[in-house]
């Protein structure tokens, strides 16, 4: 019997799965992804149910659909092995990607076949006439894979968090998916200059329900560290580590504490142990390289001309391991600034400028990641090209992206200090008085600002940008 394809994939974009909650594979690097949760299949057994279901997918989206089609069985293997008393409810997700499976290779019989079996389960399992059915793990799944998508989809990740307590209020993994966000978010926003602590109460909360939560009680240990409590982090840090010798995620974080803490050469040895065990890490790599950045900043600021030989051998490791950071994590950010800024110090400025433009090219940058690279590159052109004019369009870029956030601030006061010393040179054309007038009003300095648009102007008397930004201020004041 053939089965119409239209009613069949209206009945498929019904289903809640990978395949519906549009995670597209432009925001991820997809090798990375699929490494990244190969570790957790191996180090962290509890949630392999949906590691299978996301590894599926990920193999979907890298076109090799008969591994796909094994994942999805190995996720229903899990699912008898842990809970047989529940392999409808366990399993619709997995039956979802595979009736998605089954439709993309044209195989639209065994795809209504999944459709049904989900179907039919709605209707046993749901409560309700119209076999509507809100199941708390199917909302933590989704929030475990919008995870793994990246920043850009930590807030609807947290609502799934959210939606999945609402009906489970108790649940360890739900805590611990929903602290493991609200930190990630925090850490994020935190360069908004905002409130640090949201997520100390989530963090406590899920350690408190399963003390074997190694990976959150480390994230429980930075966030003290964040708030200026290093003694009680570290005990977090020495317990997870004392539970979890081996586990990577652990390790990963220990040495990032150890590190903020200054204890360079600790963290360094928690990062080789770490190496053995996962080599192609990116993030062990990008770890690597801040901790040789960070004995070189020291360096620099003790004796300089003695330490010359060690300050180039920790510019090179830096360089190295940053390198080995964004060849395995192409779309890493941070990384990429990172070692753009070592090429810089090593004097390789070709490299440097090839890598800040890679940086600039990754195509899921926020507002915050852009408003951070005009800083970065803007510094860069003042302080080792020399170039006042190109510090000044980045810095100026910069600003006008958006305000009130760290790097606002900081683009803002390169800007203003580049801009003073033309002026103190005698450079002052109108132009620049005009640019440190935006700099002010931005700022909400609006006596200055008028200050400066006055001098733009007597330089300038009819140009009608500065005519009307003076206008609209002296409305303001």
């Amino acid at each position: 019997s053939t089965i119409s394809k239209n009613s069949l994939k209206s009945s498929l974009l019904k289903l809640e799965c990978h395949f519906t909650w549009t995670l597209p594979k432009e925001d991820v690097d997809l090798d990375e992804l699929e490494e990244t949760i190969h570790d957790q299949i191996k180090y962290l057994i509890e949630s392999n149910i949906q590691n299978y279901n996301l590894l599926s997918y990920v193999c979907h989206l890298k076109n090799s659909n008969e591994e796909a089609l094994r994942n999805l069985q190995n996720a229903e293997e899990v699912v008898i092995k842990n809970h047989p008393d529940e392999i409808a409810r366990r399993s619709l997700v997995t039956w979802g990607n595979y009736a998605w499976m089954y439709y993309h290779m044209e195989r639209y019989e065994e795809a209504q076949i999944y459709v049904s079996k989900v179907e039919n389960s709605h209707q046993n399992l749901s409560s309700t006439d119209d076999g509507k059915i809100c199941l708390p793990e199917i909302s933590a799944e989704k929030g475990w894979a919008l995870l793994k998508f990246g920043k850009k989809y930590y807030e609807k990740a947290k609502e799934c968090f959210e939606n999945a307590l609402q009906i489970d209020p108790n649940n360890p993994e739900f805590n611990a998916g929903y602290a493991i966000t609200v930190y990630r978010l925090e850490d994020y926003s935190y360069r908004k200059c905002e409130d640090r602590s949201l997520s100390l109460r989530p963090l406590q909360r899920a350690v408190e329900l399963d003390p074997k939560a190694t990976f959150v009680m480390s994230l429980l240990a930075l966030k003290l560290q964040d708030l200026g409590r290093d003694d009680e982090g570290e005990k977090y840090i020495e317990e997870a580590m004392k539970k979890a010798p081996c586990l990577p995620y652990v390790l990963r974080y220990a040495a990032k504490f150890y590190r903020r803490k200054r204890n360079v050469d600790k963290a360094l040895k928690v990062l080789e142990k770490l190496l053995k065990i996962t080599p192609n890490s990116s993030f062990v790599h990008h770890q690597l390289g801040l901790c040789y950045r960070t004995k070189l900043f020291h360096l620099k600021n003790g004796q300089r001309y003695t330490h010359e030989e060690q300050e180039n051998e920790n510019i090179q490791r830096s360089i190295f391991h940053f390198k080995a950071a964004i060849d395995r994590k192409t779309k890493f950010f941070s990384g990429h600034n990172d070692l753009a800024e070592m090429y810089a110090l090593a004097r390789r400025y070709e490299e440097a400028e090839e890598t800040f433009q890679k940086a600039s090219q990754i195509n899921i940058l926020s507002d915050d990641d852009q408003q951070e690279f005009c800083y970065r590159y803007g510094a860069y052109q003042y302080f080792h090209m020399k170039s006042e004019s190109k510090a000044i369009e980045y810095y100026l870029k910069g600003i006008q992206i958006k305000t009130n956030s760290l790097y606002f601030f900081k683009c803002s006061k390169g800007l203003k200090k580049v801009l003073e010393q033309r002026i103190q040179r005698g450079l002052g054309d109108a132009t620049v008085f005009g640019t440190l007038g935006l700099v002010h009003s931005l700022n909400d300095q609006k006596k200055e600002a008028v200050e400066c648009y006055e001098k733009a102007l007597e330089l300038c008397p009819d140009n009608e940008e500065y005519l009307s930004a003076l206008y609209e201020l002296r409305l303001s004041i």
